[in-house]
């Protein structure tokens, strides 16, 4: 019998809910890293969310996952982005204490039944023939279980550069993942390299905050967990500098020391996160760059220098460094650098993240191609899920892309693949404004409850909250507005519902006739509440609009495409569709449908083959 029915390798946030989620459901579970010290280590920014990443952190609390309560426990500023746009773009991001957060998950994972962390480095899969039945760490030990799930970040064959030095690492100062990633690609798993990189750290102490633009938190904050969670820490400011004419002269000059454009970097890097190299080699007309100072701890002096990512010398960092406005005297703590790291192509997975060639073997997070500790967390999730649910011998979970984010995102991995790190937008979600943060528990605490990932004091939040709900949306059909009033000037009495699809109008505008007590009714419903519903009526238009779509997608993405489908006996499909079906063994058609240069025909070609080849 196999020692546990879950094993998971890597802790860090793909890790860490991978583990809580597989131990909840009732899988024996086993978390192996190489450093019990650095779970859930935030090893770039020190935040949690943001836009499209807020969206995947609500969804992670929603369906029972610890990310969204961590953050809110040990956040130290809050700030709501998107605030002056529609609600399906709004998002929430918060700075966190990088020692807190990270204590109070490990925390979590120990206190976790049916959950054993451990510390210990895996050097290889266990394998009876096509199926992963365990791993072997380095001191020779196997460890065997019913499925595994792989989480190694940047530290498969990870090789730091700084100017023209090299190092191999997964992390600053620790031990890369070799012999598990030449495992990797001796097996003949599709492997390729990505490059990602992180900011010099500057000492607080040195810096001159006095002339710089001072960026407050909101108030009041708006936490990211469902689950009434505090938000305990002092709430503290960032500060906006800006690069100088300097800094563009020290960069320009070296350049050519730079690990990106020496040649040293054979990996492809962020599109979205560019170095300070990458911001002046690209964009040489822009007079200046931003820099947010965030703090990293209220445990520590550190400040991190967002928007200076580099992998230029020491020496050329601090000049660098100190040319820029308010930071004249900094000093460096910790120096930026690139990391190049293995990855799998996520084409090889199914839409559990399990790998269609190696049963029993799932992947998730950077390992993946994305970046991102929300990106990891969500895989992490979704894995952990299934590959519980793979051991307890039930079906798998897969969220659609009408769904949720996460499952935009599985779905773009695994159906797309990607070539770069994969970074999540609001822009990727077709169906976004059903899909925003205020409704993520609407839509997926259900199952989370249905996995058993959600306890029962959490399940009568959520009862309440969706009583709450309901019961404000029927008052504004009952209760009216009268047509004069201090914020309004309306035609004739009109109800509440009415009132709020105007653009301009917001539960807000009534507070007074809410505290004279003519519409007295609305009191007892917080903020939230009545941001949920205000939104649901202002939409509800565009929403219905885009049922009919999510239904014409539903169409196609129900069909299923049988495992050992011969595309090549399907009439009137090109040598290159076939050869690009055939590559990516899509599930559904829906996952055909997304493939570059598989046309709408091809699709309806797919359709009446995969019809007619049924019993």
């Amino acid at each position: 019998m196999p020692n546990w029915d879950v094993i998971i390798v890597g802790a860090g946030h793909a890790g860490a809910e991978a583990a809580l989620a597989a131990a909840k459901i009732g899988a024996k579970s086993l978390l192996l890293t190489q450093t019990q010290d650095n779970v859930a280590a935030m090893s770039c920014n020190p935040a949690i969310g943001g836009l499209a990443k807020g969206h995947l952190v609500k969804e992670i609390d929603a369906l029972g996952g610890a990310m969204g309560q961590v953050a809110d426990q040990t956040a130290i500023q809050f700030r709501r982005l998107n605030a002056s746009k529609g609600a399906a773009v709004q998002a929430t991001r918060c700075q966190s204490d990088m020692i807190a957060y990270k204590a109070l998950m490990r925390g979590i994972l120990e206190s976790q039944p049916g959950l054993e962390l451990r510390q210990a480095e895996v050097c290889a899969l266990v394998l009876e023939g096509s199926r992963v039945v365990g791993v072997e760490t380095r001191l020779g030990e196997k460890l065997t279980a019913k499925a595994v799930v792989l989480t190694a970040g940047t530290f498969l064959n990870g090789l730091i550069h700084i100017g023209n030095r090299q190092y191999p690492a997964g992390r600053a100062w620790e031990f890369p993942s070799n012999f598990l990633g030449e495992q990797l690609r001796a097996l003949g798993l599709r492997v390729g390299r990505l490059k990602t990189g992180t900011t010099p750290r500057l000492d607080r102490r040195t810096i001159n905050f006095s002339g710089l633009e001072t960026q407050p938190g909101d108030d009041p904050i708006r936490p990211f967990s469902f689950w009434n969670t505090q938000v305990p820490l002092p709430q503290v400011p960032c500060h906006i500098t800006y690069t100088t004419p300097k800094t563009q002269e020290v960069i320009e000059k070296n350049l050519h020391l730079s690990a990106m454009y020496s040649g040293a970097i054979t990996g492809t890097g962020p599109r979205y996160c560019p170095s300070i190299e990458d911001k002046y080699k690209k964009f040489p007309d822009k007079a200046r760059h931003q820099v947010f100072l965030e703090p990293t701890s209220l445990q520590s002096f550190e400040i991190y220098p967002n928007g200076m990512s580099t992998s230029l010398p020491l020496e050329v960092q601090v000049e660098f460094i100190q040319s820029i406005l308010g930071l004249e005297e900094a000093k460096i703590v910790r120096p930026g650098y690139a990391i190049e790291y293995d990855y799998l192509h996520p084409t090889q997975l199914k839409n559990s993240l399990e790998h269609k060639d190696l049963a029993g073997f799932f992947c998730a997070g950077q390992i993946n191609g994305t970046s991102g500790y929300e990106e990891a967390a969500a895989q992490g999730l979704l894995a952990g899920i299934n590959a519980a649910r793979l051991a307890l011998d039930q079906e798998p979970v897969v969220l659609l892309r009408n769904q949720a984010y996460i499952g935009v995102l599985i779905d773009d991995l695994v159906s797309k693949g990607t070539e770069e790190p994969y970074r999540m937008f609001t822009s990727r979600a077709e169906y976004r404004l059903s899909l925003r943060e205020d409704n993520a528990d609407l839509r997926l605490s259900p199952l989370g409850r249905s996995l058993g990932l959600l306890d029962d004091g959490q399940w009568s939040l959520f009862e309440a909250r969706q009583a709450s709900i309901q019961r404000l949306m029927g008052l504004t059909q009952e209760l009216s507005v009268p047509k004069d009033g201090p914020s309004w000037n309306l035609p004739e009495k009109t109800k509440v519902a009415q009132f709020l699809r105007h653009p301009e109008a917001h539960f807000a505008d009534l507070d007074p006739l809410v505290q004279e007590g003519s519409l007295g009714e609305l009191k007892p419903f917080d903020d939230e509440v009545r941001f949920h519903v205000e939104t649901e009526i202002k939409y509800e238009g565009y929403l219905k609009r885009q049922e009919v779509q999510v239904k014409s997608y539903l169409k196609v993405e129900a069909i299923q495409i049988p495992p050992d489908f011969d595309y090549q006996t399907v009439p009137g499909l090109s040598r290159e569709v076939q050869q690009k079906l055939g590559q990516a063994r899509p599930q559904t058609l829906g996952q055909a449908s997304k493939i570059s240069g598989i046309t709408p025909a091809a699709i309806t070609l797919m359709m009446v083959a995969i019809q007619k080849s049924k019993p």
